[in-house]
């Protein structure tokens, strides 16, 4: 066997396809014995019964919880026969001659113990991280605090991305990057296996360091690339990254450095930690609230107008309002307001004026209803009236305006609908037009290029060849060109998406040949994002996560309210209590998945829909998560009151 190629996925089903497209294609056109692994860390998207039904001669191990990265990857290891190991993320595309070229170049440099290659992000462009140096204390200090990415060319301060080295020469360097990691089994035998203390993170570094000091070398090798979708399995973008990320360097330093450097090096990197955390969770939280404190300021200073312009001018009596008016009274109708137009849908992605004027509208119809009970606050009918309007055009306003300033016109949408067009024969295209309508993608495909210039494909779809490429973008204002993976190779639209990458700026989506999934990636730091038939779940519409969370606020404060009734029934009395101010801070739902990963991070339920179906024998895994797959595809509040009432006397439970 020369090569054993190792896949650790975990809830990646769409890239894991894609990846394995692209590693058959690679050892057909190489042709020598090679077997591939695929580790499945109890995925629940379906990434099992893909591989068994599309890949059969894929080695397929099941775990039954996730072990982490390194755990999983030995696993295969030990049963792989491999002159060559290759760690492979699931969220990469190789070229066809990737394995074969790499190959070569170990086979004529027998000193060396590990190779990685060119990887380019889903934009085309070169990931730093396809070369690394060390992360001694000296080098780490310049990583977590700022000055790498400042100076990164630098060989004082870019040594962490050894930016100093030319990316399209070959190199001897220190660290090889997990998501493409070819190994020589021989010296693997020799250093030993990946370190399993790592989860995630960090395990490369330390096996790269190991090989160089069991005297063997690591090679960066720029002569084949693949593309890397960075981060798809654990975002990149969120706090937990930073956690996992840096004290993984600390586990690294603990175990090769002197113990008082380690020591050291420990308390830098975990102020580095809380840093960057606190870093994120502030641009975070800034991110989330700006929009309602601006809506909140706009509304407040049209009221003091208002308020200005009916004292002088329709007053009955001419004086001021009380302070109390702007102090107490506005801020709260600002609070019912902005509340009711969020419920209505005013802080969606896409959202409409017939939303923000109905949210309003209640909003209005509230406070004017609770005014007539509080005769110290009860002020003006047409002030609330006035401000109400106000409100509507302050909302509306405020987002045609920030949507003008980001793409040049007036609409409260986030985007006009995207111009498309398809790299790919006819038939191609017309796999990608159904998909997208099936999908209910808002886009307008403008036609097909042909990847070979074939006379059947010259019709009036078709827009050119490739190499008309540039001045076809520019024509037809194209947003985003989608590669047919069965009607072009890899290497050959990776190469388009290099060259087009230098001047052009354009997004880029991939179908994998007979996949129902076109995937893609904005940016080197945004993760994965993909069209597909099956992802409407109608638990995570933003309107049903709004009428979730309306609806354990309502149940958790009539649960408080009749604490002295219903504690009696329950089977936990403190749990029930702790349990309904986690639900109202929440920290908790009562109803949702327990058993199955979520395609976004939610609170964590007390509840699940499975649990009503606990008569007997206990239910199996499997048939948990399936019955909490219909729970979130046909998700209603009711079902949630079903379940609530139904299984009463366990609302204390963990």
């Amino acid at each position: 066997m020369k090569l054993s190629i190792v896949i650790v996925n975990y809830n990646v089903s769409y890239f894991l396809e894609q990846t394995l497209l692209s590693v058959r294609r690679a050892v057909e056109k190489w042709g020598a014995p090679t077997e591939i692994f695929v580790v499945d860390n109890n995925s629940v998207d379906g990434s099992v019964a893909m591989v068994r039904t599309r890949f059969p001669e894929v080695v397929l191990i099941e775990n039954k919880d996730n072990p982490g990265f390194s755990k999983a990857n030995n696993q295969a290891i030990r049963r792989a026969c491999g002159e060559y190991i290759l760690l492979l993320n699931p969220d990469t595309v190789v070229e066809e001659d990737t394995l074969q070229a790499c190959a070569n170049f170990m086979d004529q440099h027998p000193e060396g113990g590990g190779l990685g290659v060119k990887m380019l992000d889903g934009q085309g462009k070169f990931l730093p991280e396809s070369k690394r140096g060390l992360p001694t204390p000296w080098v780490a200090f310049h990583k977590v605090f700022g000055l790498a990415k400042l100076f990164p060319k630098s060989r004082l301060f870019g040594r962490y991305h050894l930016g100093y080295l030319d990316k399209d020469q070959t190199h001897e360097v220190e660290v090889l990057s997990g998501a493409f990691m070819w190994l020589r089994r021989k010296a693997l035998d020799k250093v030993g296996l990946l370190d399993e203390d790592y989860f995630m993170y960090g395990e490369d570094i330390d096996l790269s360091y190991r090989l160089m000091q069991g005297g063997w070398k690591n090679y960066y090798f720029p002569e084949t690339r693949i593309i890397h979708y960075k981060g798809e399995s654990t975002k990149r973008t969120s706090i937990n990254y930073v956690f996992i990320f840096y004290q993984a360097m600390v586990i690294f330093a603990r175990k090769h450095f002197a113990p008082g450097r380690a020591g050291a090096f420990s308390l830098l990197i975990n102020l580095a930690i809380w840093l960057r955390a606190g870093a994120a969770m502030a641009e975070r939280l800034l991110a989330r609230v700006a929009p309602v404190l601006l809506d909140a300021g706009l509304i407040y200073g049209g009221m003091y107008f208002l308020k200005k312009y009916w004292e002088v001018n329709h007053k009955y009596a001419p004086e001021p309002y009380p302070p109390a008016f702007m102090v107490a009274a506005v801020p709260a109708y600002i609070v019912v307001w902005l509340t009711t137009a969020y419920f209505s849908g005013a802080y969606d992605k896409a959202t409409r004026a017939s939303r923000i004027v109905w949210g309003v509208f209640v909003g209005t119809i509230l406070i004017s209803a609770i005014s007539n009970f509080l005769d110290a606050y009860r002020f003006s009918k047409a002030l609330i009236i006035l401000g109400g309007t106000w409100s509507v055009a302050a909302l509306v306003g405020r987002r045609l305006a920030v949507h003008f300033l980001q793409y040049g016109y007036l609409s409260l949408n986030e985007r006009r609908p995207k111009n498309i067009a398809v790299v790919g024969t006819a038939t191609g295209s017309r796999r990608v037009r159904q998909l997208l309508e099936a999908a209910g993608v808002q886009a307008r495909i403008i036609g097909h290029v042909n990847p070979a210039g074939s006379p059947e494909d010259a019709n009036d779809d078709s827009l050119g060849e490739l190499r008309q490429m540039e001045e076809i973008i520019r024509i037809y204002e194209l947003d985003e060109l989608i590669f047919c993976g069965k009607d072009l190779p890899a290497s050959q639209f990776i190469a388009l998406m290099v060259r087009l990458s230098q001047q052009i700026s354009i997004d880029y989506k991939i179908l994998p040949e007979d996949s129902e999934y076109i995937i893609g990636s904005s940016s080197k730091d945004s993760p994965g994002d993909y069209y597909a038939l099956n992802i409407g779940l109608s638990l995570y519409q933003p309107q049903q996560m709004r009428n979730k969370r309306l609806l354990d606020v309502l149940t958790s404060l009539g649960f408080l309210l009749g604490t002295p009734l219903f504690i009696w029934f329950e089977k936990r009395k403190a749990g029930f209590l702790r349990n309904c101010l986690r639900v109202l801070a929440g920290t908790r739902t009562w109803v949702g998945l327990r058993h199955s990963a979520g395609p976004r991070r939610t609170a964590r339920a007390i509840l699940s829909p499975a649990d009503v179906a606990e008569h007997g024998a206990p239910l199996t895994d499997s048939t948990r998560r399936r019955l909490e797959l219909l729970y979130a595809r046909n998700y209603v509040p009711s079902t949630d009151l079903s379940i609530l009432f139904r299984r009463f006397r366990w609302l204390g439970q963990e």
